[in-house]
């Protein structure tokens, strides 16, 4: 298939002239066409005249020669302009209605009454930078979660594949990182789910109708560095991780519907120094903390309705990053400290037997027992190694009740998912469980304090020096209330860039 020219609406939307002088009702932008089979369809966002001219209308359409439009989404954003102005859509109008689509997309969310006292921000124009491309990529994920929703079977999945395309190159990521920074982080992650909650729709899909184009789509990541923070934040659907190893027989379609409609929230947040010494400099790196959590996709109303409740979801079972510069020129060492148990959880188990027969005229009889234990819990280990100048941070989740196996390589035996008392049943709720109560780990410098150091020569002074930080996440499902013997691992990597300027 051959590549589209990527959607440049901006532009189009500025040179909107006069509406007092338009010769027709509406004006029309093509956002992408339909399949070869289906020549004249296209999906066009059109500005609309309305009787009152000082609020036009937008709306994204289904345009073809032989029927006729078939309106998909209409705004209800009142955007009053100047009709006599020469130029309707300035910087200001065009930031009002942005913020409007954005409103429109964060409603996709089947949770966004969490989200009722967070408000989308109204910022000044010349506070946005590169408002076009921002623009331009709202419009099309607005028009992506459009499409899944409401665009017709002909034109649905070509155009969602063009969107996507255009969605995941280096500009429009880069413009989504600007625009989360806009929002604040609540709005981030609700902008998030109503994306990975259409993304999950599609691929099922897809898989439904046996397409043969792959349906696994890129995670969304970004990071950056600050006030001496490395900061990277993760989002994935589950449905669109690899999966590495699942078992037979397959999940029934109440339990499929719980594991599919998730997604993969994480954090890694890395405190970084830089320490002059007198003939060498060290650059010191210390988790400040790393959270990755499970969460679901639709509200718990559905989920109880279709699903198999939801506490039966993916846990994350090992994290695997690895912290590399890429220059590595003046570099002399590196160093980690040692690999280390998460800190073990005691508790005391007591068994008892008492009783007496005492009887007149006899020797009487006395039966006591007693025996006491101390066991300890050490779900996580914490591994660090050193590759070159890769410094190697791992956390595994290994499986206490069964001799200590690690969960993302081992298949759960039939007699441990039968039993009530294995550490893996009722894993959001015990006492000594190894995930929070909505399903995810966090890791925290108390825990993890000690540092990766890089000792650098004195060569490097004033340089601004780039690193690269990998990463795999492991998600395991092993049955937590419900009656299953299913079970399955997914795999998601990810790169991404940091910076620091030794001085």
């Amino acid at each position: 298939m051959m590549s589209e020219e990527f959607p440049d609406v901006f532009p189009w939307i500025q040179n909107i002239p006069q509406i007092t002088k338009w010769n027709t009702t509406s004006l029309s932008f093509c956002i992408c066409h339909s399949a070869s089979d289906f020549p004249n369809s296209t999906l066009n966002l059109i500005a609309q005249r309305n009787p009152n001219p000082k609020i036009p209308t937008f709306s994204i359409i289904v345009q073809s020669n032989n029927h006729p439009p078939l309106y998909l989404w209409t705004s209800k954003q009142e955007l009053s302009i100047n009709p006599n102005s020469p130029n309707p859509f300035d910087e200001q109008t065009i930031t009002s209605l942005l913020f409007g689509f954005v409103e429109s997309i964060l409603t996709y969310t089947s949770n966004c009454s969490n989200y009722s006292t967070i408000k989308v921000p109204k910022p000044d124009p010349s506070m946005i930078n590169g408002l076009k491309d921002i623009f331009n990529t709202v419009i099309l994920t607005l028009s992506f979660l459009v499409c899944v929703y409401e665009a017709p079977l002909y034109l649905r999945e070509n155009c969602l594949i063009t969107l996507r395309n255009h969605l995941v190159t280096c500009h429009a990521r880069q413009a989504t990182t600007s625009l989360m920074k806009l929002l604040g982080s609540n709005l981030e992650e609700q902008w998030m789910r109503s994306v990975n909650l259409a993304i999950t729709n599609w691929i099922i899909e897809r898989k439904d109708n046996r397409s043969n184009t792959t349906t696994t789509t890129p995670l969304f990541s970004y990071a950056f560095s600050t006030y001496g923070l490395w900061k990277v934040q993760l989002y994935c659907p589950i449905e669109a991780m690899e999966v590495e190893r699942s078992s037979n027989p397959r999940a029934d379609s109440r339990l499929l519907f719980s594991l599919k409609f998730n997604q993969l929230e994480g954090v890694m947040q890395f405190n970084h120094k830089v320490v002059v010494r007198d003939k060498w400099i060290d650059v010191i790196v210390k988790i400040d903390n790393i959270r990755y959590d499970v969460i679901k996709l639709v509200n718990e109303r559905l989920m109880s309705r279709k699903g198999a409740g939801e506490h039966e979801k993916h846990f994350p079972s090992r994290i695997s990053l690895q912290i590399t510069p890429t220059l590595q020129t003046d570099f002399i060492s590196v160093s980690v400290s040692k690999s280390s148990n998460n800190p073990g959880r005691e508790f005391e188990v007591e068994r008892s037997i008492e009783g007496s027969f005492d009887p007149p005229n006899s020797l009487g009889l006395r039966v006591a027992g007693r025996e006491a234990s101390t066991m300890t819990m050490t779900p996580w280990k914490f591994e660090q190694s050193v590759l070159g100048y890769t410094a190697n941070l791992n956390w595994i989740l290994y499986d206490s009740s069964v001799g200590g196996r690690e969960v993302f390589t081992t298949k759960p035996s039939r007699f441990s998912i039968m039993s009530p008392r294995s550490w893996f049943k009722d894993r959001y709720a015990r006492a000594y469980r190894s995930f929070t109560r909505r399903g995810g780990v966090i890791f925290a410098g108390d825990e993890y304090g000690e540092s990766v150091v890089w000792k650098i020569g004195k060569g490097a002074m004033g340089r601004r020096m780039e690193w690269e930080i990998k990463g795999s996440i492991w998600l395991t499902y092993w049955p937590n209330k419900y009656k299953t013997f299913y079970h399955e691992t997914r795999r998601l990597d990810f790169t991404q860039l940091l910076y620091l300027t030794i001085d």
